[in-house]
């Protein structure tokens, strides 16, 4: 658990940390829309690129991108199970009693799972690159519209950053709390799924009693200092689109872009890359 890097923020000065949160927000959402609508190999490998391209330039260590792919590595591996095995179209392969597996199940659960990981890792290049503080402002003036039907926007914001910033925190307790009771004498990896199950009550009751515990103790701390949502409160940094964040809309765009051709009017480039790789053979 302590390998996820979802939640998480990585400090270094690099072009991607300096663009303005506003944009970061909006390029992240426009990308996990859009991967949904990559359709064929060529445009994952072209996405594979993309998205390490992003890191290379964010000057986050490889590591990063390779903890936010282990903490769905079960996710990814049982949701490619559930498409093969109940995924009927297509030429069959394998045909045993109640498992029938098709050639069209195995593609479609092979680009499900690429979609979930490079959905995964985009979102974690907006969460190691943006403080939570930056986050929260950059929410909270893309939701400003909202003000206008009494909607608490800075409320809102507020909860969505301090939830991604407990993320990593509640983890490392976690891990704290299963090594103090191995410490002890338990054991989690003995025994089968249902005595496991009981060997993490003893770990969620002080898990939970501790996150209640840092709530009110964050709660506290914002009263004290008189922190409140009101509409006229200032912020020392005023964020400001530049050069940058117009030279990361065209760079989206452009991704965006071929995605949109690779899906609308070459129908998916793999076809096109098989029958020029025949005529070369």
């Amino acid at each position: 658990m302590r390998d996820m890097s979802f939640g998480q923020y990585y400090p270094t000065a690099s072009p991607i940390h300096k663009l303005d949160a506003r944009v970061k927000i909006l390029l992240s959402v426009l990308y996990i829309v859009f991967i949904f609508f990559v359709p064929s190999y060529v445009g994952y490998f072209v996405t594979l690129l993309f998205i390490t391209a992003v890191f290379m330039i964010g000057k986050i260590p490889m590591r990063a991108m390779l903890k936010s792919v282990k903490g769905i590595l079960f996710l990814l591996i049982f949701m490619a199970a559930l498409n093969v095995l109940f995924y009927k179209e297509g030429k069959v392969l394998v045909d045993w009693w109640i498992i029938r597996i098709t050639d069209k199940g195995i593609d479609f659960a092979i680009k499900m799972a690429l979609r979930l990981l490079f959905l995964v890792m985009g979102a974690s290049v907006l969460t190691l690159t943006t403080s939570p503080m930056e986050l929260t402002d950059g929410i909270e003036s893309l939701l400003s519209p909202l003000k206008l039907i009494k909607i608490p926007v800075h409320d809102f914001a507020l909860a969505m950053s301090i939830t991604l910033r407990f993320i990593p925190t509640l983890m490392e307790e976690t891990d704290k709390i299963i090594m103090a009771q191995k410490a002890r004498g338990s054991s989690f990896d003995t025994g089968g799924p249902i005595a496991k199950i009981k060997a993490l009550i003893p770990v969620l009751i002080p898990l939970f009693t501790s996150a209640f515990r840092k709530s009110y103790e964050l709660a506290d701390a914002l009263d004290a200092r008189c922190y409140n949502a009101t509409k006229n409160r200032t912020r020392m940094k005023v964020m400001k689109p530049t050069w940058r964040d117009v030279i990361a809309f065209f760079v989206m765009a452009a991704f965006i872009t071929f995605i949109c051709l690779d899906k609308w009017y070459f129908h998916g480039l793999d076809a096109l890359l098989v029958e020029f790789v025949r005529s070369i053979i």
